[in-house]
C-alpha cells in the first residue's frame, strides 16, 4: 500500500487537473486500489502546506487554505465578469440543471447569447441533459473547473442566503420592472452582442 500511495501522490502532483479514481487506476499497475491509497495519502497530508482535496468526483493537490495569501502575488485579475454574467452563473449554480427560459424567468430579463457563450468558453458551465418537456430544451450545469476555481467539493457547498448576506454579496434591490420609469431590460443586449462586452474594464 505504501508503494501505491507513492504512485497516487506522483500522479496528483504532476497533473494540472483533478484526477478521478478510475484515471488513477488506469495508470497504476493492475490490482492496485487507488481509493484506499487516497485515504492514506489524504491523512498523511493533513496539516501540511499542501493537501489532497476532493473536487467533484476527482482529487487534486491544492495549497492549504490558510496559506493562500502566499500565492496572491501570482494571481492578477485583469477583468471581472459583468453583473449579467455573474447573475446567470449564480442561477445555474444554485438551480442546476437550468434551461435558458428558467434563467430568464428568475432574472426577469432575457439572456444574451454572448453571456452564455462566454461562460461556456471559460468552461465554468456546460450543457446538461435535455429537459423532457415540449421542445426538449437544453439545460446548463456548472463544471468541475468551476468547483475547482472556487474550492468547492460539489455544488451543495455553495454558500446559503445567510452567508451571502453576511459577506455583503447580496443586494436588497427590487426585481427589474418594479420601479416606475426603469426598463426591465436595463442591462441585456440582443443576441448579436459582442462577447467582449460581457466584461467590465
Amino acid at each position: 500500500m505504501g508503494e501505491q500511495e507513492r504512485m497516487v501522490e506522483a500522479i496528483l502532483f504532476a497533473s494540472t487537473e483533478p484526477v478521478s479514481i478510475k484515471e488513477l487506476e488506469d495508470r497504476m499497475p493492475h490490482g492496485c486500489d487507488a481509493s484506499e491509497a487516497l485515504t492514506y495519502l489524504r491523512k498523511r497530508y493533513e496539516g501540511r502546506g499542501v493537501r489532497v482535496v476532493r473536487v467533484g468526483d476527482c482529487y487534486a493537490m491544492r495549497t492549504a487554505p490558510d496559506l493562500g495569501y502566499l500565492m496572491q502575488k501570482e494571481t492578477v485579475e485583469t477583468r471581472k465578469l459583468s453583473r449579467a454574467a455573474i447573475e446567470t452563473l449564480a442561477i445555474i449554480a444554485y438551480h442546476q440543471p437550468a434551461t435558458r427560459a428558467e434563467i430568464e424567468e428568475i432574472r426577469g430579463v432575457s439572456v444574451s447569447r454572448g453571456t452564455v457563450d462566454q461562460l461556456l468558453e471559460m468552461e465554468w458551465i456546460r450543457f446538461g441533459r435535455r429537459r423532457m418537456s415540449p421542445g426538449r430544451p437544453v439545460t446548463f450545469v456548472v463544471t468541475q473547473q468551476f468547483l475547482d476555481h472556487f474550492g468547492l467539493e460539489n455544488a451543495r457547498d455553495l454558500p446559503g442566503l445567510k452567508e451571502l448576506r453576511a459577506a455583503g454579496l447580496l443586494e436588497n434591490r427590487p426585481p427589474p420592472g418594479t420601479i416606475p420609469g426603469l426598463p426591465e431590460n436595463d442591462e441585456e443586449e440582443d443576441d448579436s452582442v459582442n462577447q467582449s462586452e460581457m466584461f467590465e474594464d
